[in-house]
């Protein structure tokens, strides 16, 4: 099947072509049919499958049709994230999908001045991407137009609400027509999720891309078991041994991933973190240069990692294995993309191995292990406990939700 069969128009096929894609994910090839129908969507789909484009694309291609003209400070398309990094990463697949349609797109996100922004809006948009919380600064200093909106996106709505966003998605819906197109993206279909669908959606077209639970076929997964106190020294040698130019790393908390970081550079192995507490200007210049290969190693905590859409990321490395067994799936989903191989690591000490255990049972699977000549455990060590994360939306006070809502 060809983008063309869709039904998307020469400009936007001419430019995905040029972005190198040539045939449709199977997120895309169901997904776009349906939005372009102006039905309402609820699709599963994990990192990797190409959900962005099953969204943006349709979308380009119906305000392409509709001839929308931009009025003061009006959107049409409204897409909702998680994160600052993801986000800007969704803008910025509009500007490359819509280079021959000429979209007004902007993103506004926490974090950054919101002068420049208010600017952007005050000369119209068609599409703008955003993140909850600087949303609705705008709204209540009415500096955004929502009263012509046609398509609503959530997109990761799964991890919106694990961030504790469920309140101020709600109270952006207050502000929007009535009438309009809902499209639900998430990994998972919690609970909530299926709660926020039947109240967002009429109707809706439901796709589910893959099992819950699964990692994919193209990435090997491998344990490197080792003492907690050579973690890092034994990532030093894989990094060098291997020669491994582009590594994302993930750590459990943010003071981990300073720390890991400066070692890493220490070691003569060029690093930076990324996480909540950096500015907006240090994220996006460890997110540039990383992805242009100036950066050998990324540490990243989980929330700070949504957004990193590398196609040909060779590796990921799980430092620290994480609290949440789903989280694994979501760390690793950042390589092996659209058929390439990848490599996930993991560097497992005693503390982890109900952590271990607990990956295993949800992904159905024994991961290989390989006991690295030098980084063999010291059977003496015995665990210590490892504090383990609440979920966001469950142990924020209002006040404490408002605040961390400006991201």
């Amino acid at each position: 099947m060809q983008f063309y069969s869709l039904g998307l128009s020469a400009p936007l096929v001419r430019a995905i072509h040029e972005l190198g894609y040539t045939i449709p994910t199977p997120i895309q090839q169901q997904a776009i049919p349906v939005v372009l129908s102006g039905g309402d969507l609820l699709a599963g789909a994990q990192t990797g499958t190409g959900k962005t484009a099953a969204f943006m694309l349709p979308i380009l291609e119906k305000l392409s049709r509709m001839r929308v003209v931009s009025g003061k400070a009006s959107v049409h398309a409204l897409i909702l994230t998680p994160t600052r990094e993801l986000a800007a990463q969704v803008e910025q697949s509009t500007r490359e999908y819509g280079k021959y349609l000429k979209p007004r797109s902007t993103v506004i996100f926490g974090g950054v001045s919101i002068n420049p922004q208010i600017e952007a809006l005050r000369c119209g948009a068609d599409i703008v991407v955003a993140t909850p919380g600087r949303l609705l600064d705008h709204i209540q200093q009415r500096t955004i137009n929502l009263s012509v909106l046609k398509i609503l996106v959530l997109d990761e709505a799964d991890k919106m609400l694990d961030m504790g966003f469920i309140y101020d998605i709600k109270r952006v819906l207050k502000h929007l027509p009535s009438q309009r197109q809902n499209l639900l993206f998430s990994a998972t279909f919690s609970d909530e999720i299926k709660a926020l669908a039947d109240n967002l959606l009429d109707s809706p077209l439901l796709i589910e891309m893959a099992r819950h639970n699964t990692t994919a076929e193209t990435v090997t997964q491998t344990i490197y078991p080792v003492d907690r106190e050579r973690k890092r020294e034994l990532l030093t040698y894989l990094i060098r041994t291997y020669n491994w130019s582009q590594v994302l790393v993930f750590t459990r908390t943010k003071h981990g991933a300073n720390r890991l970081a400066e070692q890493l550079t220490q070691d003569g192995i060029i690093s930076l973190a990324i996480h909540g507490n950096k500015s907006q200007a240090a994220r996006t210049r460890a997110l540039s240069e990383f992805k242009g290969g100036v950066l050998q190693v990324l540490v990243a905590t989980d929330i700070a990692a949504r957004g990193i859409d590398i196609d040909q990321l060779p590796r990921v490395v799980n430092f620290d294995l994480p609290n949440i067994p789903e989280d694994y799936i979501h760390r690793i989903g950042r390589t092996g993309r659209a058929g390439a191989a990848g490599e996930a690591i993991s560097l497992v000490c005693v503390d982890e191995r109900q952590l271990l255990v607990d990956i295993q049972r949800l992904i159905k699977s024994v991961l290989h292990h390989e006991v690295i000549a030098g980084f063999e455990e010291d059977p003496n060590v015995k665990p210590e406990p490892i504090k383990r994360h609440i979920k966001a939306n469950t142990r924020r006070s209002t006040a404490t939700r408002s605040s961390a809502g400006r991201r």
